[in-house]
């Protein structure tokens, strides 16, 4: 007699291969996995412990957000006595929006603050649904970046990168080496204008780690790009946003989503993040974008700790002020600066499937599989098959004259519901009476 856990999943589209497949689904919150239904139920005749009919609804992986900067008040790049507590509320929360997993940016900082923050962000050893989501680590959005491309980055902070001597003591030798007990390096991946290292040596040092680097906040010409993804370069940090725009002529970051891959090197295109907030990216170039290089679009929010907070003014970690409208953040006493966002990563989504005219099936790799291969967890993250982590995210669709539009109804996390919208536990009672 199996001491499983076993959850059945029924009357309800699995995403499959990019495609949404009536079939069912067999989780345990014992091991937090995936289960095998042929193996584990038709061959052993193993009954599940609970059966949940999801009427004909969406169950796509957790979402992954590789670029958030904090929430419901918190900064990610603010140490604190409470650091530990608001990080705990921080995944509670997210969670209830279908991101189950997530990278933590911190960004460009005084070196101090690596250390007191990088810690806390390493992903748990311990697999507890309790938790919320889950932190896979941190990103480090800077302060290796390029001062003419700063976005509201304090320039006095900003470093070139230009030997990992200097990268060790900024962020701390102990968060770029490999730690033993883990097998990786405490920060997942580094944001860095590849143009300020004339050496070509700090890309390659931070990949013999582990460490993803990714292009952003540069003045990279298409050339530089280039050689940077020939270093190991593998993804480009909120596309368009902070960086040369492209021009016929001089394409800059942005014209290696076209470039032609294979080759004599073997190039590759890089996986790119994009904020589709009807804030940081007009419609029409996210379609652009998207059309370029569909298998590496990524969405990302790049949101602030502003996140779920009311409309107002509020103090930001260097003592300038943001306001807040909707989801549009500013720098106040500027002429409109962007000063990152407060959408969630399902208005994101809704956004790209609208201005692309792409089908559900197919926008839901921008936060589940693609982000997960630019990680390189896609064994475990980003998808449904067997053996994968049972984090799972159950979606309801509609259609009006403004468009599609998915919601987060239910989400669960190593195999265990946390989160259940309101309205969705009240008709479930009412079906039951």
């Amino acid at each position: 007699m199996s001491s499983d856990h076993i959850t059945k999943l029924t009357n309800c589209r699995l995403y499959l291969n990019n495609k949404l497949i009536p079939q069912d689904l067999y989780i345990s919150s014992t091991t937090g996995k995936i289960l095998d239904a042929q193996a584990s139920f038709f061959s052993s005749r193993t009954q599940p412990t609970e059966t949940h009919n999801l009427g004909g609804r969406i169950v796509a992986p957790g979402f992954l957000e590789v670029q958030i900067n904090g929430g419901w008040g918190f900064d990610f790049s603010v140490p604190s006595p409470r650091y530990a507590d608001d990080l705990a509320m921080f995944s509670r929360e997210v969670v209830k929006s279908g991101v189950t997993s997530y990278v933590p940016t911190i960004t460009s900082q005084k070196a101090g603050v690596y250390p007191q923050t990088v810690p806390y962000l390493t992903r748990r050893q311990t697999r507890d649904s309790s938790y919320g989501a889950e932190s896979l680590g941190a990103h480090c959005e800077g302060p290796f970046i390029n001062p003419e491309k700063n976005g509201i980055h304090k320039k006095e902070v900003l470093q070139k990168p230009d030997s990992l001597a200097k990268i060790k003591a900024c962020y701390g030798a102990e968060n770029i080496d490999i730690d033993p007990a883990t097998g990786r390096a405490r920060i997942t991946y580094v944001t860095l204008a590849p143009e300020l290292d004339p050496s070509d040596t700090v890309i390659r040092e931070l990949r013999t780690r582990g460490i993803i680097v990714s292009a952003g906040h540069s003045t990279a010409s298409f050339e530089q790009m280039l050689r940077a993804v020939d270093l190991g370069a593998s993804m480009i940090t909120h596309l368009y946003n902070a960086m040369n725009q492209p021009h016929h002529r001089d394409t800059g970051i942005v014209g290696s989503l076209g470039h032609r891959e294979g080759g004599e090197g073997g190039f590759k295109r890089p996986f790119f993040g994009l904020i589709a907030d009807n804030i940081h990216v007009h419609p029409s170039m996210v379609r652009v974008a998207y059309e370029a290089h569909s298998e590496g679009c990524i969405l990302v929010t790049d949101a602030m700790m502003l996140l779920g907070k009311e409309d107002g003014e509020y103090e930001w970690t260097n003592g300038e002020v943001i306001v807040k409208k909707g989801a549009l953040l500013t720098l106040k006493g500027t002429e409109g600066k962007i000063a990152g966002s407060s959408a969630t990563l399902v208005q994101c989504l809704n956004n790209l499937i609208n201005w692309a005219e792409i089908p559900v099936e197919e926008a839901l790799k921008t936060v589940t599989s693609t982000p997960a291969r630019m990680l390189g967890m896609q064994d475990s993250k980003g998808t449904l098959k067997v053996g994968a982590d049972a984090d799972l995210v159950v979606l309801s669709e509609s259609s009006s004259a403004e468009g599609v539009a998915l919601s987060v109804d239910q989400v669960w996390k190593f195999g265990t519901k946390v989160f259940e919208k309101k309205e969705d536990r009240t008709s479930q009672i009412r079906a039951r009476l």
